[in-house]
């Protein structure tokens, strides 16, 4: 958690470091040239590794944040084993909720467009309702449109979800899903790779989806214009090997052309539930669920 959060670090680095000393027992006894010459990072940035390595205000922030909140680490045994596949696995994951569901299969990730068109949350109560009455875990980014439906929906039918933030906790973007993001604390689960006192940075979102779609047997496109953010998340399922599955819609509205796009490329054309049911029934992650 203190490395995570030293300035001018990268998790290439510190996984590095972790390989170098798996106790960190070395490193907080380093000089600005150790790390220079034994990590290879300029002087200017190694000097300020060590400065925030003996900082006592970030040390104690560090401190108190592991009190309020559950922290998993990659090196935990908890650690969820979907993630420690994925290329660029997160080093930290700051949690509020039922951490059991990081472990709860089978899961899918619902994503979106942010700017939804008035057939959207029919699309999600027509394909979603029956995953979550299934017992499907839901994980979506509590973004605008499809993310936070998504959520809602899960929320209304008392299923599963997991929201993985851009931000830290103190810091919820948008600010109008506040009550969104205390109501998936309290019945579900929020995870986020960024201390809680982090603001949302743009390159957070993009980063933050490579665990949307980790987590996840497969990924659900509901709707998505031709140019979506949506289409990341789905370049990290399919370069994680995982389902994609886009949800056509009329030619003649803006939010389904990326999905037609996406069917054009491959994705599974998806009318039903049944359609991810099936695919998840003759799965190798089913098999391995059943085994355990």
């Amino acid at each position: 958690m203190h490395l995570h959060r030293c300035r001018g670090i990268t998790r290439k680095t510190i996984r590095h470091i972790l390989h170098d000393d798996p106790a960190l027992s070395h490193i907080y006894h380093l000089t600005a040239s150790d790390i220079k010459k034994r990590y290879n990072i300029p002087l200017e940035k190694s000097t300020t590794i060590v400065q925030d390595l003996h900082h006592d205000r970030l040390y104690n922030q560090v401190v108190r944040d592991f009190s309020h909140y559950k922290v998993i680490t990659i090196v935990d045994e908890n650690y969820p084993p979907m993630l420690k596949t994925i290329k660029d696995a997160p080093l930290v994951l700051y949690t509020i909720g039922n951490t059991s569901l990081l472990n709860s299969q089978p899961a899918l990730s619902v994503i979106g467009t942010r700017k939804p068109s008035k057939e959207a949350k029919g699309k999600l109560n027509h394909i979603v309702r029956p995953l979550l009455d299934d017992k499907w875990v839901i994980i979506s980014g509590m973004a605008r449109g499809i993310d936070s439906f998504s959520h809602q929906l899960s929320l209304h039918c008392k299923g599963k979800t997991i929201a993985v933030l851009g931000s830290g906790f103190d810091n919820i973007y948008p600010q109008e899903n506040v009550g969104l993001f205390q109501r998936i604390c309290e019945e579900g689960l929020v995870i986020s790779e960024y201390p809680p006192n982090c603001p949302p940075k743009p390159y957070y979102f993009p980063e933050r989806n490579r665990i949307i779609s980790g987590l996840s047997f497969g990924t659900l496109v509901i709707e998505a214009m031709e140019r979506s953010g949506t289409l990341i998340t789905v370049d990290q399922a399919l370069d994680q090997g995982k389902e994609v599955y886009a949800v056509p819609g009329s030619p003649l509205i803006q939010q389904t052309i990326g999905c037609h796009k996406m069917i054009q490329d491959g994705a599974k054309l998806v009318h039903h539930a049944n359609d991810i049911l099936e695919d998840w029934e003759n799965s190798p992650e089913k098999r391995m669920t059943t085994i355990t």
